[in-house]
């Protein structure tokens, strides 16, 4: 299935489905699925990146396992609303993953998500060390958090 817009997810979600939202990192996937009601987004563990095939396979294998019916992948735009090489290796992702998968993928702003997981792990007072270790899965809650939000706010 192509990238769709958020607005369709609206008419793909239907109670008891599950969303999936990644940050896309040069080491690692953040990973994080929705609760069943999409209310909330839930950090799993990240994917330690090795080759694509490797990579893709991981990835497709937890959204299986938890029954999601969409993808929401942070799109690094820069600041300004440019976009750069970042960019490029995300759409360069999701293009290698749709002849994967049938599911559809959801691009979101994810301008500042890795800055806000940062602060709410620190005012979580995770220690410096662990916080690497799960920086990439709270920013890839954030982007599905602001995914489902939105999701929330057009099915009203």
């Amino acid at each position: 299935m192509p990238v769709i817009d958020i607005a369709e997810v609206a008419h793909l979600a239907t109670p008891g489905t599950k969303l999936a939202g990644i940050d896309l990192g040069t080491k690692t996937i953040g990973l994080a699925i929705s609760d069943a009601r999409l209310a909330f987004a839930h950090p799993r563990p990240v994917i330690m990146r090795k080759k694509f095939s490797v990579d893709a396979q991981a990835l497709l294998s937890e959204v299986q396992k938890e029954k999601v019916v969409g993808i929401v992948i942070g799109l690094p735009v820069n600041m300004d609303g440019s976009e750069g090489p970042r960019v490029q290796a995300t759409r360069a992702f999701v293009r290698n993953m749709e002849k994967l998968t049938s599911l559809p993928f959801i691009y979101w702003d994810e301008r500042l998500s890795t800055v806000a997981a940062e602060r709410t792990l620190i005012e979580m007072d995770v220690s410096r060390r662990k916080r690497e270790d799960r920086i990439d899965s709270a920013a890839a809650a954030f982007i599905l958090q602001g995914a489902l939000d939105r999701v929330r706010t057009l099915q009203a």
